[in-house]
């Protein structure tokens, strides 16, 4: 299977695991409080959310038949997008004489300096019975030349991770957040949905000190849909205590070891925590999965808190 380099996506191959105790600690958490230093010094784009800023494409890398990685360089070499965890950027386009504004959740972070990567499943026209038109910004990102350039603003979002189990949750506008602070994260993801997920799992795990631990079951259509597998797979290889995941696929090959099907209560059950005062659940999918797969089967049967589920 062919890999590629999505910006920081390999960053977790560079972690060792500790040979020598506490003095590998030490020297990680040092290197981690230096890493967070310096990414808080450097410049920031994002600093008002109702500002847009135009972003030009400079480069664009096919990942699948229908899966693309869009770069978008910023301003200044040196600057970083600057984007809260939990939060995404919205980008905006006119097309068709109409205004079109979608959510994104960039596969870089603010390690990365000079540019953002999204990654965009793409929804051509024709493709989806339900869909006949397919989707109007991924097309439109996808018809975009090197140099031109697309309209983005930010941060957006109801959810913030503050870092060591700490969650704020805007539930109204009128009304100060919600405040988790947890051990556990329990993590859904279906399809591209998984962006917003990886984004928390990187910064938790490229930080000592967090010992949250996270689980996530992950539903795709076809293995060849896993986005971001490898990664994935490695931060579970290299932090087994703090990270577990699980595939559930549509249409899974012959030699499959993982589950096969939609998300059942069985999977929940066995791959994500039990509900719990130091638990909560992120899910970020398909609204009919939200709705018909996952919420009655955390709530009704697995008797999780419906306070204590996050959907992005």
């Amino acid at each position: 299977m062919a890999s590629f380099k999505f910006g920081n996506i390999f960053f977790m191959r560079k972690w060792r695991k500790p040979i020598n105790g506490v003095g590998i600690v030490v020297t990680s958490f040092v290197v981690y409080k230096l890493l967070f230093f310096k990414v808080k010094g450097k410049k920031h784009l994002l600093k008002d959310p109702n500002e847009k800023y135009k972003l030009p494409l400079i480069k664009k890398d096919i990942i699948s038949h229908d899966t693309r990685l869009f770069r978008f360089g910023l301003p200044e070499k040196d600057m970083v997008l600057g984007l809260p965890i939990g939060k995404h950027i919205q980008l905006s386009a006119r097309i068709n004489d109409e205004l079109v504004i979608r959510s994104y959740t960039p596969v870089s972070s603010d390690d990365d300096e000079g540019y953002v990567d999204l990654v965009v499943k793409v929804y051509f026209k024709d493709v989806h019975p339900k869909f006949p038109l397919g989707g109007k910004m991924t097309q439109y990102l996808e018809q975009l030349k090197i140099g031109d350039t697309i309209d983005v603003r930010g941060p957006t979002g109801r959810i913030e991770y503050h870092g060591h189990g700490k969650f704020t949750v805007v539930r109204s506008r009128k009304d100060p957040p919600d405040e988790y602070n947890v051990s556990k994260v329990g993590l859904i993801a279906g399809g591209v949905g998984i962006t917003p997920i990886l984004q928390l799992v990187r910064h938790i795990l490229k930080d000592p000190s967090d010992k949250t631990q996270c689980a996530l079951l992950f539903a795709n259509q076809t293995e060849e849909d896993i986005l971001l597998r490898e990664e994935l797979e490695q931060a579970a290889k290299e932090h087994p205590d703090r990270f577990k995941f699980w595939y559930t696929l549509d249409r899974p090959p012959a030699d499959w070891k993982y589950s096969s099907g939609f998300i059942t209560c069985e999977m929940l059950d066995e791959h994500l925590y039990p509900a719990g005062n130091d638990t909560v659940t992120l899910i970020c999918g398909p609204p009919a999965m939200v709705k018909f797969a996952i919420m009655p089967n955390l709530t009704d049967k697995l008797e999780h808190d419906k306070n204590r589920i996050i959907v992005y």
